[in-house]
């Protein structure tokens, strides 16, 4: 009888020990994967924000933040019908149904931008935080706008930077005045913009695309932000952020959208992605952190500022990015 308790217990501790040891390991390193969380405890009340992208992903996880913080939040879609969808299940969640507000914005048509701003400028003469959410990913094939210009580049760069425009009457006249561009950890793969051949198709690359309208993302706020300046804005700030590795509706057009793949990789996705309201924590944070007031031009990850692609670093070149955006969109003088 004693042999056996001895037995029992010779096994009993390490196989608890290691059973902790692992669990714990697992717990730091499922930490790990979810990035930086914003955790300050700020309120929103009385701040009237503009979110695309806002009724899934990372931008859902924004609005529903922001709305919960007491923001009054102009929702950004494509889609109507999905905006609703979206607007029941965040009150569902204990959103304020009367401070979440649907404009249809299509960003691959400037026309669809255009009639976008114009609503919300009659809706709202002030407009104190801009979060540039939406984009597409995996683009597999050269494609132009009615517009002209390349699916992935109009999407995620020349889109946002009209509406940016377009909103900036109203984002000047807040004192709070933040705008959020959402790049990607992606843009440092990015090379120089040519921007002469950035339609074309023999340029054309479904990641080379994406990179670049991501690299154009930071540019961009490096650019507004002297832009501003120049013009006596300087509360206003412009900022871009990495959301991290997220599991978002972004892969739909690939693979991993069929039902089989995404039921088997689950829960590898749970572990080692993070999860979109995990993607949202940059963009609150460079939103609403207190200590960023009056700082603009640089690029966030996970809560906190880190290093940009070196070529948007280079101001001649973003001034000539920015230069033919005006131009590209329709909006130089």
């Amino acid at each position: 009888m004693m042999d056996v308790e001895v037995e029992e217990s010779s096994w009993f501790l390490p196989t608890v020990l290691i059973a902790a040891v692992s669990f714990i390991a697992l717990y730091f390193t499922r930490r790990f994967f979810k990035g930086g969380q914003f955790t300050e405890r700020v309120s929103a009340k009385g701040l009237v924000a503009v979110v695309t992208g806002a009724n899934c992903g990372i931008g859902y996880e924004t609005v529903r933040e922001l709305n919960l913080k007491k923001a009054d939040i102009y929702m950004l879609c494509r889609s109507e019908e999905k905006a609703n969808d979206a607007k029941r299940a965040l009150v569902r969640q204990g959103c304020d149904a009367t401070r979440l507000h649907f404009i249809e914005c299509d960003l691959t048509d400037f026309e669809s931008v255009r009639r976008a701003a114009k609503e919300t400028l009659k809706l709202t003469d002030t407009i104190d935080i801009l979060v540039n959410n939406a984009g597409i990913m995996f683009q597999s094939k050269h494609e132009l706008t009615k517009d002209g210009h390349e699916k992935t580049w109009q999407s995620n760069y020349l889109g946002p930077f009209l509406l940016t425009e377009l909103l900036l009457p109203a984002v000047k006249k807040s004192q709070y005045a933040r705008i959020v561009n959402v790049s990607s950890l992606m843009h440092m793969r990015s090379g120089k913009i040519n921007i002469a051949t950035v339609d074309d198709k023999k340029s054309f690359g479904m990641m080379k695309s994406y990179s670049q309208s991501k690299l154009a993302n930071v540019m961009h706020a490096r650019a507004l932000t002297k832009e501003l300046r120049k013009d006596g804005a300087e509360h206003v700030t412009a900022n871009s952020v990495h959301p991290g590795g997220v599991d978002t509706e972004l892969t739909r057009t690939t693979i991993l959208a069929w039902p089989v793949i995404k039921q088997i990789s689950a829960p590898f996705r749970w572990f080692f992605l993070k999860t979109s309201r995990d993607g949202a924590q940059t963009s609150l944070y460079v939103a609403l952190g207190k200590k960023l007031g009056g700082i603009s031009g640089k690029y966030f990850a996970d809560c906190k500022l880190t290093k940009e692609n070196p070529l948007a670093l280079d101001d001649q070149a973003c001034q000539d990015l920015y230069n033919y955006s005006l131009e590209a969109t329709g909006l130089a003088k």
